[in-house]
């Protein structure tokens, strides 16, 4: 195979060559040490402690260069560290990385949790009531919710989505449409440039309560605070979503006497 390229364009006309099955756009994000040391020097643990559920906030989208190797946990920690004036003010952007290792090791403990449930939902469903594929309409991003169609093309085009959008999709996916975290997770992994198995299939388990002590459901509300100038947010356009937690509830969970926030 070809190992040298005079431009980008060159190596995106080549892959596009040898993989004409390939669909959608090239990545906007680049490979390789030098970029992801660039990528490093603009990490900002203060910024994103204060910012890092909003969908333009301070994240650092170093995930795509730890997953390949390419930087360490120790080297971003460390490099965090030293950003800051106190080791409290990293703190938020250090948990993260944590929760990265923690997957990693349940992984290690327990390979057989990867692709199992861990626990049984917490829905009022059991798992034989969830679909065991994911429907087309997901999987090309033509859904009836505006907001989840503008995140899952960007799965499908840059191979990077914001963790917190990454949760609306997998809760839009299990419990609005009642599909097995399974389907969502292997659909994840064929996508993501950081498609760690581990990281992504516990998070997934952790949205759908196979593996927290509640479901994770979110409404317009919580899109429009922390997407509001990213994403379409007219109810018109998300109808589905526009509600309360409590009528989302009723409606998600009808086997269940309580409400999960």
């Amino acid at each position: 195979m070809k190992k040298t390229f005079q431009s980008r364009d060159d190596l995106i006309n080549y892959v596009a060559s040898i993989a004409p099955w390939a669909k959608g756009n090239a990545s906007s994000i680049f490979g390789g040490s030098k970029a992801a040391m660039a990528r490093l020097l603009q990490v900002d643990p203060v910024a994103y402690s204060r910012s890092r559920n909003d969908g333009d906030g301070a994240v650092s989208q170093l995930s795509p260069y730890i997953h390949h190797g390419i930087l360490t946990l120790s080297q971003v920690r460390d490099h965090a560290l030293r950003q800051v004036a106190a080791p409290e003010q990293a703190m938020r952007f250090i948990q993260e990385l944590a929760w990265r290792d923690y997957w990693q090791r349940q992984a290690i403990l327990h390979p057989e949790w990867l692709w199992q449930d861990v626990e049984s939902y917490k829905t009022g469903f059991d798992a034989q009531d969830y679909a065991q594929s994911l429907p087309q309409d997901i999987r090309t991003g033509e859904t009836d919710v505006a907001c989840i169609n503008a995140l899952i093309h960007q799965l499908l085009n840059q191979g990077y989505v914001h963790n917190h959008g990454r949760m609306y999709i997998a809760s839009y996916v299990v419990h609005f449409r009642r599909v097995r975290w399974q389907a969502g997770a292997r659909w994840f992994l064929e996508h993501l440039l950081d498609g760690d198995e581990a990281s992504n299939n516990f998070s997934w388990q952790w949205v759908a309560s196979t593996f927290s002590h509640q479901p994770y459901i979110f409404n317009l509300a919580n899109v429009s605070r922390y997407f509001g100038s990213q994403l379409d947010t007219d109810p018109v356009h998300n109808q589905i979503l526009d509600a309360s937690y409590e009528e989302l509830a009723r409606k998600l969970f009808p086997n269940l006497g309580e409400s999960h926030g």
